[in-house]
């Protein structure tokens, strides 16, 4: 039964408490962990994220396909938050682990950790992104509930960015203890966070799926031929993959180039408070705008702020103007997150005109897989970059090619991938105006409405879809 609309916006927001706060403590600290703690080879270390991907290239569309082929009492999608309230949780506690064996083993026992996280965060992601589709229909209100989604996201990003590493650093008699207790602390919290979503969320009926397993993956790859999806790709891969860049050297930049890591407690609360900030103001500018406008706003504040820390990258630098500076960039952040879930909900309804076919699941296996390709990405080329510049974790005094080399990827790496996103998102084809044109040719083909189509109107569903108009609402699309 449904909710109140608070408590539902409330309900459905939750699990992003894991979504979100999980990838930020991974992208911080578990980098770190393997080189500083564990000892790994950067470009090692930094590879485990990356081959991680090519599992995660089988799972995410077969989890898609799964969704969407399960039939239970709670709905497809809430029966997997379910059992993922358990998976991912305990995946995530069980990163942390600290062994004592050979440098093989020991690479490959971290690989086979970071594999199963990825595993359990793929049951519950799948069917998490592709819930609100069937949960609301409303543009507008799916809005609203994304939104109370990204809130929930970066009040987890502010405990996430903050208190694992104090824990890490007050907790327990050593390092490996303080992280292992870090993530026990935080799989509880995610256990519960998902659990919530999956109590007091509802969706709809939809029909099951009948596609074959072999034909299922031609389907999720299918996606690709969705033009506003591949421009969505866009947006995610590259608006997210400058936010990794961020959190994930924030450390190496505060320790190697400012030489004060003991102000990363300091830098990442303004960072993620602004964040939090940011995301109340997005929801007025949303329902004002349109949903490619926060990029519109945020972005370019966020380049100049990223690019102005190049007048304080050096050892004992003044720390308030980094402060200042990291403040107005998590403004901006703020957007990437924003726009891209907002409109990630809309691709199942240019699918449903393409295909005649409801694949929430599909698609929504296919955007958890580019997320973790995105934050895979940045942490294998940081990893790569860190050893190309020769750093090392136990030479107190850094060299110069390792202190430029960790300025160059702070600073110039994230606002190459922002400019990208800018690009794409004016790319993007869906408005209000255009996804209302979608509805309508929806419903005229199910035969709801009889109406005429105009010549203006067939050309926005080209531009769109990427398809000619006249190959549109066909099922051999989906192959």
């Amino acid at each position: 039964m449904k909710q109140s609309q608070l408590s539902a916006k409330l309900a459905y927001g939750a699990a992003d408490i894991y979504g979100g706060g999980s990838f930020l403590i991974i992208s911080i600290l578990y980098l770190v962990f393997l080189t500083d703690v564990v000892g790994m080879n950067p470009a090692l270390a930094g590879s485990i994220p990356m081959i991680g991907k090519i599992w995660d290239a089988l799972t995410d569309p077969l989890m898609g396909n799964i969704v969407d082929r399960t039939e239970s009492r709670y709905g497809s999608k809430r029966f997997y938050l379910l059992i993922g309230s358990f998976a991912g949780s305990i995946t995530f506690a069980m990163m942390w682990l600290s062994i004592s064996a050979t440098p093989q083993i020991t690479y490959f026992f971290y690989l086979f950790m970071y594999i199963l996280f990825s595993t359990g965060f793929t049951i519950v992601m799948v069917p998490y992104n592709a819930l609100l589709p069937d949960m609301i229909s409303d543009y507008t209100q799916r809005s609203a509930y994304t939104m109370y989604r990204m809130i929930f996201s970066a009040l987890a990003a502010i405990l996430a960015g903050l208190v694992p590493n104090m824990m890490v650093q007050r907790l327990g008699s050593s390092a490996e203890q303080g992280f292992l207790i870090m993530g026990i602390t935080f799989g509880v919290i995610f256990f519960l966070s998902i659990f919530f979503t999956f109590l007091k969320s509802w969706e709809k009926a939809r029909p099951v799926v009948k596609t074959s397993f072999k034909d299922s993956f031609k389907e999720s790859f299918s996606v690709f031929r969705n033009r506003s999806f591949r421009l969505y790709l866009g947006i995610f891969l590259f608006g997210q993959g400058s936010a990794d860049f961020i959190t994930t050297l924030v450390i190496y930049f505060l320790a190697v180039v400012l030489r004060q890591p003991e102000q990363f407690t300091f830098i990442m609360a303004g960072v993620l408070i602004s964040q939090l900030l940011a995301m109340f103001v997005f929801q007025i500018v949303l329902k004002k705008t349109s949903k490619k406008f926060p990029v519109y706003l945020g972005f370019p504040i966020r380049i100049v702020a990223t690019i102005s820390m190049i007048f304080f990258a050096y050892a004992n630098a003044p720390i308030l103007p980094i402060f200042i500076a990291s403040f107005v960039s998590g403004l901006g952040t703020a957007a990437s997150s924003v726009t891209s879930y907002a409109i990630l909900t809309d691709l199942t309804d240019v699918d449903y005109l393409i295909t005649s076919k409801r694949r929430a699941g599909v698609y929504s296996g296919m955007a958890t897989f580019s997320r973790k390709i995105a934050n895979g990405l940045a942490i294998w080329l940081i990893g790569i970059l860190l050893s190309v510049f020769q750093y090392d974790a136990n030479i107190p005094v850094p060299q110069d090619v390792t202190i430029q080399g960790i300025k160059f990827m702070f600073i110039a790496l994230p606002v190459v991938f922002m400019l990208a996103t800018l690009y794409f998102t004016y790319k993007f084809p869906i408005t209000k105006e255009t996804y209302d044109i979608l509805s309508r040719e929806i419903e005229r083909r199910e035969g709801k409405i009889d109406a005429h189509i105009s010549h203006e109107d067939r050309s926005v569903c080209e531009q769109i879809t990427g398809f000619n108009f006249d190959q549109l609402w066909k099922e051999e699309n989906a192959r």
